[in-house]
């Protein structure tokens, strides 16, 4: 609970499980964050970008978008239309553009950059700056150059990011991260898992965090 003696913040660690192509992850990491910045600094998170490959056996280049949704979902071109535009609404009130993306790309080298940035202290906005990458550019966040340069552009290295990139550095930590968190009941995304103990599923709205938090962390 929190100190109101000395108005300390409640600490909590937040474990933010998800993809980079996962719209609803987009949709949850920002409702997650406009959450905390509604609580004005009375909880202090350490969110840390855990892994999750939707299409852990994308190929390189990817897929188009609409091809790999009809075989894996069986959507008709209706319902990705209204899938799309609930997406845009949805994000627009978290301040994410979602714009149409043509296709689908293997994420792992994302994650193993991004496991990377998490110990340089960056792991939230590299995700953010992906995300950014392939909803709203429609990147392809599968090459190494357009990886070197959004790192950079959150501050990272690029020439260490183009050598992560060229090497297998992080591949084993990113898998057996991976299979914890499968082993751990997490087979959908994003999924927030908050003090080891609350899960919290899907792209919920900012009320939704903000409610757990406060009640998590006994602050009202």
């Amino acid at each position: 609970m929190a100190d109101s003696a000395t108005d300390r913040p409640v600490r909590v660690k937040i474990d933010f499980v998800s993809d980079v192509s996962c719209p609803w992850c987009a949709i949850g990491l920002n409702a997650l964050q406009g959450a905390l910045a509604r609580l004005d600094g009375r909880v202090e998170a350490d969110i840390r970008v855990q892994p999750f490959e939707l299409n852990p056996d994308m190929p390189p280049g990817g897929e188009d978008t609409d091809e790999h949704l009809r075989r894996k979902y069986g959507s008709s071109p209706q319902q990705l239309e209204r899938n799309r535009e609930a997406l845009r609404r949805r994000g627009a009130e978290v301040g994410f553009e979602f714009r149409k993306r043509e296709r689908i790309y293997n994420t792992f080298d994302a994650h193993r950059l991004l496991h990377w940035a998490g110990i340089e202290g960056r792991g939230v906005d590299l995700k953010q700056a992906l995300l950014r990458a392939y909803f709203t550019d429609g990147l392809d966040v599968g090459d190494h150059e357009t990886l070197a340069r959004v790192a950079a552009s959150v501050g990272l290295p690029a020439a260490r990011a183009r050598a992560i990139l060229a090497s297998g550095d992080y591949a084993d930590d990113v898998r057996a991260h991976e299979r914890y968190f499968i082993e751990h009941g997490i087979h959908a995304v994003p999924a927030v898992v908050i003090n080891d103990r609350h899960l919290i599923s899907g792209g919920q709205p900012v009320e939704v965090f903000e409610t757990a938090l406060r009640e998590i962390t006994g602050i009202g």
